[in-house]
């Protein structure tokens, strides 16, 4: 074989192992492409599918009714009889928020934050010295089970308590100041039970019956109770976010 020959041969070695290389080359530059883009679009699934299953686990609820506090005996008021204490039955406002951290079968369990107010209860009684009415403000961290969390219709319970902030006014019953504090704390223990209807996409009504059991405000009045119940029954809107 001559030299033109032998150069012919070594001219096509290289230019195969040339296309060799670029053949070899460019599907594992391609392949590398598309697997970024592959994983970034795992990664936005991933994330979509996390916030939508975090956006499962909040809810805030606002709900209205009343509030109606057992009528009480006055003791030893020095009348010819012992008058009894009247609480009007007032509006009442509250809120919640809760979050889902757990769930156990067709259970699902919640810490929520009930908070109730109601700004003004009438106090009505033939003696004089009590003030002409008080306001309270109830906030109890606790602990809610909704059965069928998962469904449309989901009854619940809860159980917590917290704190307890009564207003009592400044006027007496009948005429003058009130003589005893007007501003007094107690501690609060929470009992409620309701029912959560989930009527459209992420909106739902809430209708609740809590006893918020308290200490008593300062009546400036021996009614031989050192805790009462306050019991709110309400209805409302719920959301989860």
């Amino acid at each position: 074989m001559g030299i033109t020959g032998v150069n012919q041969r070594v001219s096509l070695m290289r230019a195969t192992r040339v296309n060799l290389v670029k053949q070899s080359y460019m599907p594992r530059y391609c392949g590398g492409t598309m697997s970024v883009k592959r994983l970034l679009g795992m990664i936005v699934v991933v994330v979509l599918l996390a916030c939508s299953a975090w956006a499962q686990r909040n809810d805030v609820s606002v709900t209205a009714g009343n509030t109606f506090v057992s009528t009480q005996t006055v003791l030893n008021s020095g009348l010819s009889f012992n008058p009894s204490l009247h609480f009007g039955n007032e509006v009442t406002v509250a809120g919640n928020y809760s979050r889902l951290i757990k769930t156990a079968s067709i259970f699902g369990i919640h810490v929520e934050l009930p908070v109730a107010l109601y700004p003004r209860m009438d106090l009505n009684t033939a003696y004089h010295g009590i003030p002409t009415d008080i306001g309270a403000l109830f906030i109890t961290p606790s602990v809610r089970v909704n059965m069928f969390s998962d469904d449309s219709v989901s009854p619940w319970v809860s159980v917590g308590g917290g704190y307890g902030r009564f207003r009592e006014a400044p006027r007496d019953n009948f005429y003058g100041p009130n003589l005893g504090p007007t501003g007094s704390n107690t501690g609060v223990v929470q009992f409620g039970a309701g029912l959560d209807v989930w009527i459209w996409h992420r909106w739902g009504l809430r209708g609740e019956a809590r006893d918020f059991f308290s200490g008593e405000p300062v009546l400036n009045v021996d009614t031989n109770h050192s805790r009462m119940h306050n019991y709110y029954v309400g209805a409302g809107i719920v959301h989860r976010f």
